[in-house]
Protein backbone atom coordinates (compact mmCIF):
# COMPACT_ATOMS: atom_id res chain seq x y z
CA UNK A 1 0.00 0.00 0.00
CA UNK A 2 2.97 2.57 0.72
CA UNK A 3 4.03 2.02 -3.07
CA UNK A 4 0.78 2.89 -4.21
CA UNK A 5 0.53 6.00 -2.35
CA UNK A 6 3.98 6.97 -3.34
CA UNK A 7 3.25 6.00 -7.04
CA UNK A 8 0.47 8.28 -6.66
CA UNK A 9 2.05 11.19 -4.95
CA UNK A 10 4.67 10.91 -8.03
CA UNK A 11 1.72 11.08 -11.02
CA UNK A 12 0.21 14.06 -9.05
CA UNK A 13 3.60 15.85 -9.92
CA UNK A 14 3.39 14.53 -13.02
CA UNK A 15 6.25 11.47 -13.49
CA UNK A 16 8.21 8.99 -11.44
CA UNK A 17 11.19 8.99 -9.61
CA UNK A 18 13.41 8.43 -13.10
CA UNK A 19 11.63 11.13 -14.57
CA UNK A 20 9.26 8.90 -16.63
CA UNK A 21 5.39 8.77 -16.81
CA UNK A 22 4.22 5.32 -15.82
CA UNK A 23 0.40 4.11 -17.67
CA UNK A 24 -2.33 4.26 -15.36
CA UNK A 25 -3.00 0.79 -16.23
CA UNK A 26 -0.39 -0.34 -13.68
CA UNK A 27 -2.13 1.69 -11.13
CA UNK A 28 -5.65 -0.24 -11.47
CA UNK A 29 -3.97 -3.37 -11.79
CA UNK A 30 -2.14 -3.21 -8.60
CA UNK A 31 -5.05 -1.54 -6.66
CA UNK A 32 -7.11 -4.86 -8.70
CA UNK A 33 -4.94 -7.30 -7.08
CA UNK A 34 -4.90 -5.71 -3.46
CA UNK A 35 -8.63 -5.93 -3.82
CA UNK A 36 -8.46 -9.27 -4.72
CA UNK A 37 -5.88 -10.27 -1.63
CA UNK A 38 -8.75 -8.76 0.58
CA UNK A 39 -10.73 -11.06 -0.97
CA UNK A 40 -8.85 -13.98 -0.07
CA UNK A 41 -7.78 -13.18 3.14
CA UNK A 42 -11.61 -12.74 3.97
CA UNK A 43 -11.75 -16.10 2.88
CA UNK A 44 -8.76 -17.26 5.23
CA UNK A 45 -10.76 -15.59 8.15
CA UNK A 46 -14.05 -18.07 7.17
CA UNK A 47 -12.25 -21.04 6.93
CA UNK A 48 -10.08 -20.66 10.13
CA UNK A 49 -13.10 -19.58 11.97
CA UNK A 50 -15.95 -19.96 10.50
CA UNK A 51 -18.08 -18.29 13.27
CA UNK A 52 -15.89 -14.77 13.02
CA UNK A 53 -14.54 -14.89 9.81
CA UNK A 54 -17.63 -13.69 7.94
CA UNK A 55 -17.64 -10.45 9.34
CA UNK A 56 -13.77 -9.94 8.81
CA UNK A 57 -14.98 -10.75 4.69
CA UNK A 58 -17.64 -8.17 5.04
CA UNK A 59 -15.21 -5.31 6.60
CA UNK A 60 -12.25 -6.34 4.54
CA UNK A 61 -14.70 -6.28 1.28
CA UNK A 62 -15.96 -2.72 2.05
CA UNK A 63 -12.36 -1.48 2.38
CA UNK A 64 -11.91 -2.90 -0.64
CA UNK A 65 -15.29 -1.56 -2.47
CA UNK A 66 -14.19 1.89 -1.34
CA UNK A 67 -10.97 1.53 -2.54
CA UNK A 68 -12.44 0.73 -5.85
CA UNK A 69 -14.65 3.84 -6.06
CA UNK A 70 -12.20 6.24 -5.51
CA UNK A 71 -8.29 6.33 -5.72
CA UNK A 72 -6.14 8.71 -3.93
CA UNK A 73 -3.64 9.11 -1.24
CA UNK A 74 -5.79 9.96 1.25
CA UNK A 75 -8.08 6.79 0.25
CA UNK A 76 -4.98 4.53 0.58
CA UNK A 77 -3.71 5.21 4.15
CA UNK A 78 -7.26 5.01 5.34
CA UNK A 79 -7.91 1.59 3.70
CA UNK A 80 -4.58 0.84 5.27
CA UNK A 81 -5.59 1.82 8.50
CA UNK A 82 -8.30 -0.08 8.08
CA UNK A 83 -7.61 -3.67 7.13
CA UNK A 84 -5.23 -2.87 9.91
CA UNK A 85 -7.85 -2.43 12.64
CA UNK A 86 -9.97 -5.57 11.00
CA UNK A 87 -6.96 -8.12 11.58
CA UNK A 88 -6.16 -6.98 14.64
CA UNK A 89 -9.68 -7.42 15.74
CA UNK A 90 -10.51 -10.42 14.18
CA UNK A 91 -7.32 -11.84 15.74
CA UNK A 92 -8.37 -10.67 19.31
CA UNK A 93 -11.91 -11.92 18.73
CA UNK A 94 -10.31 -15.71 17.43
CA UNK A 95 -8.23 -15.77 20.30
CA UNK A 96 -10.57 -15.31 23.01
CA UNK A 97 -13.43 -17.59 20.91
CA UNK A 98 -10.72 -20.52 20.90
CA UNK A 99 -9.27 -19.59 24.00
CA UNK A 100 -13.25 -20.22 25.53
CA UNK A 101 -13.96 -23.82 23.44
CA UNK A 102 -10.55 -24.79 25.59
CA UNK A 103 -11.91 -23.34 28.57
CA UNK A 104 -14.53 -25.77 28.46
CA UNK A 105 -12.92 -28.55 27.06
CA UNK A 106 -10.74 -27.92 29.95
CA UNK A 107 -13.36 -28.38 32.20
CA UNK A 108 -14.84 -31.45 30.79
CA UNK A 109 -11.32 -33.27 31.15
CA UNK A 110 -11.06 -32.08 35.08
CA UNK A 111 -15.20 -34.04 35.79
CA UNK A 112 -13.82 -36.70 34.13
CA UNK A 113 -10.73 -36.67 36.08
CA UNK A 114 -12.82 -35.44 39.61
CA UNK A 115 -15.22 -38.40 39.53
CA UNK A 116 -12.36 -40.80 38.32
CA UNK A 117 -10.79 -39.52 41.57
CA UNK A 118 -13.55 -40.19 43.63
CA UNK A 119 -14.11 -43.62 41.88
CA UNK A 120 -10.95 -44.74 42.89
CA UNK A 121 -11.66 -43.19 46.77
CA UNK A 122 -14.91 -45.64 46.64
CA UNK A 123 -12.88 -48.59 45.23
CA UNK A 124 -10.43 -48.02 48.07
CA UNK A 125 -12.64 -47.75 50.70
CA UNK A 126 -14.34 -50.67 50.03
CA UNK A 127 -11.81 -52.86 49.54
CA UNK A 128 -10.72 -52.27 53.02
CA UNK A 129 -13.79 -52.95 54.27
CA UNK A 130 -13.75 -56.16 52.09
CA UNK A 131 -10.38 -56.86 53.65
CA UNK A 132 -11.70 -56.65 57.36
CA UNK A 133 -14.48 -58.90 56.32
CA UNK A 134 -11.94 -61.23 54.63
CA UNK A 135 -10.08 -61.37 58.01
CA UNK A 136 -12.82 -61.86 60.17
CA UNK A 137 -13.90 -64.54 58.14
CA UNK A 138 -10.29 -66.08 58.48
CA UNK A 139 -10.65 -66.27 62.43
CA UNK A 140 -13.61 -68.17 62.35
CA UNK A 141 -11.72 -71.59 62.04
CA UNK A 142 -10.16 -70.85 65.25
CA UNK A 143 -13.89 -70.09 67.18
CA UNK A 144 -14.87 -73.93 68.86
CA UNK A 145 -18.16 -72.28 69.78
CA UNK A 146 -21.27 -72.91 66.86
CA UNK A 147 -23.04 -69.89 67.90
CA UNK A 148 -19.89 -67.96 67.82
CA UNK A 149 -18.95 -69.01 64.45
CA UNK A 150 -23.03 -68.51 63.46
CA UNK A 151 -22.77 -64.65 64.89
CA UNK A 152 -19.54 -64.15 63.13
CA UNK A 153 -20.79 -65.07 59.58
CA UNK A 154 -23.63 -63.26 59.66
CA UNK A 155 -22.00 -60.33 60.60
CA UNK A 156 -19.29 -60.50 58.14
CA UNK A 157 -22.03 -61.15 55.71
CA UNK A 158 -24.13 -58.34 56.59
CA UNK A 159 -20.83 -56.07 56.72
CA UNK A 160 -20.01 -57.18 53.39
CA UNK A 161 -23.76 -56.72 52.02
CA UNK A 162 -23.56 -53.14 53.04
CA UNK A 163 -20.10 -52.68 51.52
CA UNK A 164 -20.98 -53.64 48.52
CA UNK A 165 -24.80 -52.15 48.15
CA UNK A 166 -22.70 -48.76 48.74
CA UNK A 167 -20.27 -49.45 46.55
CA UNK A 168 -23.43 -50.20 43.68
CA UNK A 169 -25.10 -46.53 45.02
CA UNK A 170 -22.08 -44.75 45.31
CA UNK A 171 -21.03 -45.91 41.90
CA UNK A 172 -24.35 -44.93 40.24
CA UNK A 173 -24.39 -41.75 41.81
CA UNK A 174 -20.84 -40.79 40.45
CA UNK A 175 -21.38 -42.12 36.68
CA UNK A 176 -25.16 -40.58 36.73
CA UNK A 177 -23.06 -37.08 37.80
CA UNK A 178 -20.40 -37.81 35.00
CA UNK A 179 -23.02 -38.70 32.85
CA UNK A 180 -25.19 -35.30 33.48
CA UNK A 181 -22.16 -32.96 33.53
CA UNK A 182 -20.78 -34.12 30.31
CA UNK A 183 -24.42 -34.24 28.67
CA UNK A 184 -24.50 -30.35 29.44
CA UNK A 185 -21.14 -29.37 27.85
CA UNK A 186 -21.90 -31.70 25.14
CA UNK A 187 -25.32 -29.42 24.50
CA UNK A 188 -22.62 -26.46 24.58
CA UNK A 189 -19.99 -27.84 22.17
CA UNK A 190 -23.12 -28.89 19.60
CA UNK A 191 -24.94 -25.42 20.51
CA UNK A 192 -21.32 -24.02 19.45
CA UNK A 193 -20.62 -26.21 16.43
CA UNK A 194 -24.94 -24.94 15.40
CA UNK A 195 -23.29 -21.54 15.73
CA UNK A 196 -20.63 -21.96 13.46
CA UNK A 197 -22.29 -23.61 11.08
CA UNK A 198 -24.59 -20.90 10.35
CA UNK A 199 -24.52 -17.32 8.83
CA UNK A 200 -24.53 -14.93 11.31
CA UNK A 201 -26.02 -12.06 9.06
CA UNK A 202 -28.63 -14.20 7.27
CA UNK A 203 -29.12 -17.21 9.36
CA UNK A 204 -28.51 -19.88 6.19
CA UNK A 205 -25.54 -22.41 6.53
CA UNK A 206 -22.35 -21.06 6.21
CA UNK A 207 -19.81 -21.59 2.91
CA UNK A 208 -17.33 -23.89 5.03
CA UNK A 209 -20.30 -25.35 6.50
CA UNK A 210 -21.99 -26.50 3.09
CA UNK A 211 -19.28 -26.87 1.31
CA UNK A 212 -18.67 -30.00 3.49
CA UNK A 213 -22.25 -31.31 2.84
CA UNK A 214 -21.27 -31.50 -0.96
CA UNK A 215 -17.90 -33.36 -0.42
CA UNK A 216 -20.27 -35.64 2.18
CA UNK A 217 -22.42 -36.35 -0.92
CA UNK A 218 -19.53 -36.50 -3.95
CA UNK A 219 -17.91 -39.17 -1.27
CA UNK A 220 -21.43 -41.02 -1.18
CA UNK A 221 -21.91 -40.97 -4.59
CA UNK A 222 -24.84 -39.00 -4.98
CA UNK A 223 -26.91 -37.87 -7.78
CA UNK A 224 -27.09 -33.85 -7.13
CA UNK A 225 -26.83 -30.36 -8.33
CA UNK A 226 -25.26 -27.34 -7.24
CA UNK A 227 -26.62 -24.19 -8.04
CA UNK A 228 -24.94 -20.58 -6.95
CA UNK A 229 -27.25 -17.84 -6.68
CA UNK A 230 -26.08 -13.79 -7.31
CA UNK A 231 -28.39 -11.18 -6.62
CA UNK A 232 -27.98 -8.57 -9.48
CA UNK A 233 -26.67 -5.13 -9.19
CA UNK A 234 -27.13 -5.48 -5.13
CA UNK A 235 -23.68 -3.01 -4.98
CA UNK A 236 -25.80 -0.26 -5.69
CA UNK A 237 -28.28 -1.13 -2.95
CA UNK A 238 -25.37 -0.41 -0.40
CA UNK A 239 -24.34 2.52 -2.51
CA UNK A 240 -27.58 4.45 -2.53
CA UNK A 241 -29.32 2.92 0.77
CA UNK A 242 -26.44 2.02 3.20
CA UNK A 243 -25.67 -1.32 3.83
CA UNK A 244 -27.63 -1.49 6.63
CA UNK A 245 -30.40 -1.46 4.02
CA UNK A 246 -28.70 -3.80 1.92
CA UNK A 247 -28.00 -6.34 5.06
CA UNK A 248 -32.39 -6.11 5.65
CA UNK A 249 -32.57 -7.35 1.61
CA UNK A 250 -30.37 -10.04 1.87
CA UNK A 251 -32.31 -11.44 5.11
CA UNK A 252 -34.85 -11.30 3.42
CA UNK A 253 -33.98 -12.93 0.18
CA UNK A 254 -32.64 -15.38 2.18
CA UNK A 255 -35.80 -16.30 4.00
CA UNK A 256 -38.00 -16.26 0.91
CA UNK A 257 -35.20 -18.74 -0.77
CA UNK A 258 -35.66 -20.50 2.61
CA UNK A 259 -39.15 -20.94 1.75
CA UNK A 260 -39.35 -21.97 -1.53
CA UNK A 261 -36.67 -24.46 -1.35
CA UNK A 262 -37.18 -28.50 -0.60
CA UNK A 263 -35.99 -29.29 3.01
CA UNK A 264 -34.08 -31.67 1.90
CA UNK A 265 -32.01 -28.96 0.13
CA UNK A 266 -29.07 -26.72 1.53
CA UNK A 267 -28.81 -23.66 1.08
CA UNK A 268 -25.73 -21.68 2.20
CA UNK A 269 -24.41 -17.67 2.40
CA UNK A 270 -21.23 -18.07 -0.72
CA UNK A 271 -20.23 -14.70 0.57
CA UNK A 272 -21.61 -11.05 -0.10
CA UNK A 273 -24.44 -11.23 -2.05
CA UNK A 274 -24.28 -15.06 -3.69
CA UNK A 275 -25.66 -18.07 -2.41
CA UNK A 276 -24.87 -21.63 -2.65
CA UNK A 277 -27.74 -24.30 -3.16
CA UNK A 278 -26.87 -28.10 -2.84
CA UNK A 279 -30.02 -29.99 -4.49
CA UNK A 280 -29.63 -33.28 -3.36
CA UNK A 281 -30.91 -36.27 -4.74
CA UNK A 282 -31.67 -34.39 -7.59
CA UNK A 283 -31.04 -34.71 -11.84
CA UNK A 284 -30.48 -31.95 -14.17
CA UNK A 285 -33.60 -31.99 -14.97
CA UNK A 286 -35.78 -32.06 -11.87
CA UNK A 287 -33.36 -29.26 -10.95
CA UNK A 288 -33.76 -26.93 -13.29
CA UNK A 289 -37.56 -27.01 -12.89
CA UNK A 290 -36.61 -26.08 -9.36
CA UNK A 291 -34.50 -23.40 -10.00
CA UNK A 292 -37.42 -21.76 -12.21
CA UNK A 293 -39.73 -21.85 -9.49
CA UNK A 294 -36.99 -20.53 -7.04
CA UNK A 295 -36.78 -17.45 -9.56
CA UNK A 296 -39.56 -16.85 -10.45
CA UNK A 297 -40.60 -17.02 -6.52
CA UNK A 298 -37.15 -14.49 -4.86
CA UNK A 299 -37.34 -12.18 -7.56
CA UNK A 300 -39.16 -9.28 -7.51
CA UNK A 301 -40.53 -6.43 -5.28
CA UNK A 302 -38.89 -6.10 -1.80
CA UNK A 303 -39.87 -3.73 1.04
CA UNK A 304 -36.73 -2.74 3.16
CA UNK A 305 -36.97 -0.85 5.64
CA UNK A 306 -35.02 2.46 5.37
CA UNK A 307 -33.39 5.16 8.39
CA UNK A 308 -36.84 7.00 7.44
CA UNK A 309 -39.23 5.14 5.61
CA UNK A 310 -39.68 1.72 4.04
CA UNK A 311 -37.85 1.31 0.57
CA UNK A 312 -39.24 -0.45 -3.03
CA UNK A 313 -36.72 -2.09 -4.54
CA UNK A 314 -37.19 -4.75 -7.76
CA UNK A 315 -34.76 -7.51 -7.02
CA UNK A 316 -33.34 -9.68 -9.76
CA UNK A 317 -31.11 -12.53 -9.73
CA UNK A 318 -28.59 -14.87 -12.07
CA UNK A 319 -28.42 -18.23 -11.38
CA UNK A 320 -25.94 -20.50 -12.56
CA UNK A 321 -26.54 -24.73 -12.18
CA UNK A 322 -24.26 -27.81 -12.65
CA UNK A 323 -24.96 -31.79 -12.30
CA UNK A 324 -22.13 -33.24 -10.37
CA UNK A 325 -19.73 -35.18 -12.57
CA UNK A 326 -18.31 -38.45 -11.74
CA UNK A 327 -14.69 -37.62 -10.74
CA UNK A 328 -15.05 -34.23 -10.18
CA UNK A 329 -13.95 -32.36 -7.23
CA UNK A 330 -16.45 -29.83 -5.41
CA UNK A 331 -14.07 -27.31 -6.57
CA UNK A 332 -14.76 -28.04 -10.25
CA UNK A 333 -18.14 -28.60 -9.60
CA UNK A 334 -18.62 -25.12 -8.21
CA UNK A 335 -16.66 -23.52 -11.08
CA UNK A 336 -18.89 -24.67 -13.55
CA UNK A 337 -21.93 -23.44 -11.78
CA UNK A 338 -20.26 -20.14 -11.03
CA UNK A 339 -19.55 -20.15 -14.95
CA UNK A 340 -22.96 -20.80 -15.83
CA UNK A 341 -24.07 -17.92 -13.25
CA UNK A 342 -22.25 -15.54 -14.92
CA UNK A 343 -23.35 -16.05 -18.44
CA UNK A 344 -27.06 -16.11 -16.56
CA UNK A 345 -25.67 -12.11 -15.85
CA UNK A 346 -24.26 -11.56 -19.34
CA UNK A 347 -27.85 -12.57 -20.86
CA UNK A 348 -29.41 -10.48 -18.32
CA UNK A 349 -27.44 -7.58 -18.96
CA UNK A 350 -28.14 -7.24 -22.65
CA UNK A 351 -31.88 -8.08 -22.10
CA UNK A 352 -31.93 -5.08 -20.22
CA UNK A 353 -29.85 -3.07 -22.46
CA UNK A 354 -32.43 -4.23 -25.42
CA UNK A 355 -34.98 -3.03 -23.38
CA UNK A 356 -33.34 0.33 -22.72
CA UNK A 357 -32.58 0.62 -26.58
Amino acid sequence: MISIKRYLEQTQTGSNEHGEREPKALLLLTVGAYRSALVEMGNCGVDACPSLGEKLKEGLGKLGERLSAEISCETIVETESGVREQLQGWSRRTAMHYREKTREVKEILLVMARTAESVGERDQRCAQQITEVTTRLKSIANLEDLTQIRESIEKSASDLKTSIDRMTVEGKAAVDQLRAEVSTYQTKLEEAEEIASRDALTGLRSRLWTEGQIEQSLHASKVFCVAIIDINEFKRVNDEHGHLVGDELLKQFAGEMRSVCRSTDIIGRWGGDEFLLLLNNCGIVEAKAQIDRLREWVCGNYTVQGNSAPKKLRVDASIGLAERLAGETAKELIDRADVEMYRDKAASRANRSNQVR
